[in-house]
């Protein structure tokens, strides 16, 4: 039978004496070797972590501070967009064996108002579209562009807009519907104003962010009877203020 199956030799039980060692003399202890499961970890990372969490609050604190001061002492707010008035000198309906076709020219005069005193807002080009009609039957009369302009502290700045809607095609039904609500001046106003906007505060100016501004069913009537109802701010596809 092969040796390699038998060990050499056989590891001692605890408190064994070897009687062929020197008189007195006894064996160091060993130190136990422990499995890796069982090995202390370096705290190291764990340092790491703490200082970053530390740093991150912080950061976010001195930027809620700033943000408070910034907001009491500057007290920002929002501009305000109103339709301020809109006429049609033109609006005909044309019947022919073709279809039918519409021509109108459209005349909006759009207020924006910055009632900051310590904030300036600078606005890009501007495109304006115009439509008419409610749900189903509003029709687009045309779009215009505006070019850039800045909005001073405690300032109203007008913008005017001109739209021509030339051999348009539309339903007969509708036009029908449409030129009746002409006539009667119920006919709805749609304005869609779509630019971008920064801000300026003690000489410094940030980033512009696009805004779409809206200002839906507005009637001839209303805005006649110096009635200017407040237009909808859009941002960031989701956002609406008013």
């Amino acid at each position: 039978m092969s040796d390699a199956l038998f060990p050499s030799a056989l590891n001692k039980p605890p408190g064994y004496n070897d009687p062929n060692s020197p008189a007195g003399f006894k064996p160091l202890p060993q130190k136990p070797v422990l499995p890796p499961s069982f090995r202390p970890k370096k705290k190291k990372g764990r340092v790491c972590c703490c200082c970053f969490c530390i740093s991150f609050s912080i950061l976010i604190a001195l930027i809620i501070i700033f943000a408070a001061v910034f907001y009491f002492s500057v007290n920002p707010k929002l501009p305000r967009f109103h339709v301020q008035s809109f006429q049609i000198p033109r609006f005909n309906v044309t019947e022919t064996p073709d279809g039918t076709y519409l021509d109108a020219t459209t005349m909006t005069v759009m207020e924006v108002r910055n009632p900051n005193g310590k904030m300036t807002y600078y606005y890009g080009d501007t495109a304006v579209d115009i439509s008419v009609g409610e749900g189903e039957d509003e029709t687009e009369v045309g779009t215009a562009k505006v070019p850039k302009f800045t909005s001073r502290k405690q300032y109203t700045t007008s913008l005017k807009v001109e739209t021509k809607a030339s051999n348009k095609q539309v339903d007969n039904t509708l036009a029908n519907r449409l030129l009746s609500g002409y006539k009667s001046k119920s006919l709805a106003v749609n304005v869609a104003a779509r630019t971008k906007v920064g801000v300026g505060v003690a000489g410094l100016k940030t980033g512009m962010l696009g805004i779409t501004v809206k200002c839906k069913g507005i009637t001839m009537k209303q805005l006649d009877g110096d009635d200017m109802p407040n237009c909808l701010i859009h941002t960031l596809r989701w956002i609406k203020v008013r």
